[in-house]
């Protein structure tokens, strides 16, 4: 794409009641409404809007949470939208290849090629228990796995041909690593009308960054700063090349999550009214899990014992959100308190409180100044902090030339600006 041509790409990341971890408590909201499809079909209705260029859903395998499949759950809003894409996180670890391939092909079928697949590789030793197995795998190993898994998924979505996809577990690779995956093909779907979905990766340990480099089409990262945006822009990109692909061949989107009013006072309002919503006794029960003692028994208004912290090393998952986390409150000072909220509005991603005009300034600056090609907006409380985003920041982005005033193409890949794969395919 020329890059005077450049347009701020726009995900909606939808996240039950809003990505504010108190929102369910906020005035008005009835958090049982994240199992009623209604719900999510108003949502896309005002993403696709404002022309926003897909609905995101995450997906987890424990908790308690009130959380819908993500394929079956955009399954149905693929009938009631026209345009918008569709990306359903799916992990590797619990997962087999062909029924994640088939799955992706019916919903890319279904939408007229606007599925995409968010790559992740789970996060918690609960996820692994509700799966009969007694521990989480190591975070290398996952990665190995994750990249044979897409590796495999890639395979069958060009099996359109008996036998053309054979990949024999305990076979090797090219580099010598022996396989896990044993899938004979082909997958009994025609071929996608994007030929893949859109694939979207979500990590950013180095592992993450590798894989990202190597095979995603779109990378969702948390950044805090432009700074640390910018970084990761300029390393992730700069990995491209030894895959043999161009800058313009991944979009990094980093996590925005906004308050958006008229005035500044006003976002500022009700960015208060969430935080004192915290409940703080369950709020510093989650992170007390990332240091070696229970934060409960220090002074909220006092700095966070960051001596107790375990590193990113000691960690068997989210190693990049820890390290971002660590060094944001080493370089603020924060207090516990301080860290509490920070950490409800946005878990580790961009936060923003202000004017549509301040929003669409700060992403102008990230957009020119290399360090996104858009990003996935995670509203703080739904459906108001989605609506304000697409009625007040959208047309400011359009005044400026910097976002479509009318959906382009017919794929998901197509309005990316993303080239859709080679046809290997025989039919």
């Amino acid at each position: 794409m020329n890059e005077d041509n450049r347009k701020i790409r726009l995900n909606v990341f939808v996240h039950g009641t809003g990505h504010h971890e108190a929102a369910w408590r906020h005035t008005g909201m009835q958090p049982r409404q994240t199992l009623d499809i209604g719900y999510y079909r108003h949502l896309a209705e005002v993403a696709e809007r404002g022309m926003m260029d897909s609905i995101f859903v995450s997906d987890a395998y424990f908790g308690k949470i009130n959380k819908l499949e993500a394929t079956t759950l955009l399954g149905a809003l693929a009938a009631a939208t026209r345009h918008i894409g569709l990306i359903a996180t799916v992990g590797t670890t619990y997962y087999e290849p062909y029924h994640l391939a088939r799955q992706a092909a019916t919903l890319d079928h279904i939408s007229g090629g606007r599925a995409g697949w968010n790559i992740v590789t789970g996060s918690a030793d609960e996820t692994a228990f509700n799966f009969g197995r007694a521990a989480h795998p190591e975070h290398g190993q996952r990665y190995q796995l994750a990249k044979e898994f897409v590796e495999v998924a890639k395979q069958l979505w060009d099996s359109c041909e008996e036998g053309v996809a054979v990949h024999a577990a305990g076979s090797t690779n090219g580099e010598g690593a022996a396989r896990h995956y044993a899938v004979k093909g082909p997958l009994h779907a025609p071929r996608l009308p994007q030929g893949y979905p859109v694939l979207v990766q979500a990590g950013s340990s180095e592992s993450g960054k590798a894989m990202g480099a190597e095979m995603a089409d779109v990378i969702f990262t948390a950044q805090q700063t432009f700074e640390a945006a910018r970084t990761f822009y300029t390393d992730v990109k700069g990995r491209l090349r030894a895959y043999g692909r161009k800058a313009g061949e991944l979009l990094i989107m980093p996590g925005l999550c906004p308050i958006v009013a008229d005035t500044l006072g006003e976002a500022r309002e009700l960015e208060e009214e969430l935080n004192q919503l915290v409940h703080m006794e369950d709020a510093l029960r989650r992170l007390s899990r990332r240091f070696a003692a229970d934060l409960s028994s220090y002074p909220l208004d006092g700095p966070v014992p960051l001596h107790l912290a375990k590193s990113s090393d000691e960690m068997n998952s989210l190693k990049s959100r820890q390290s971002l986390l660590l060094e944001l409150i080493e370089e603020e000072q924060m207090t516990i308190r301080q860290f509490v909220h920070r950490f409800a509005n946005g878990r580790g991603h961009f936060a923003f409180t202000g004017t549509a005009v301040q929003l669409a300034d700060e992403m102008e600056k990230w957009f020119h100044g290399g360090a996104a090609d858009g990003f996935n907006v995670m509203p703080q409380i739904f459906p108001s902090g989605l609506e304000a985003f697409v009625e007040k920041v959208i047309p400011e982005l359009q005044n400026r030339g910097l976002f479509r005033t009318a959906y382009e193409g017919a794929s998901l890949r197509e309005r990316l600006g993303l080239k859709a794969p080679a046809q290997h395919c025989k039919v």
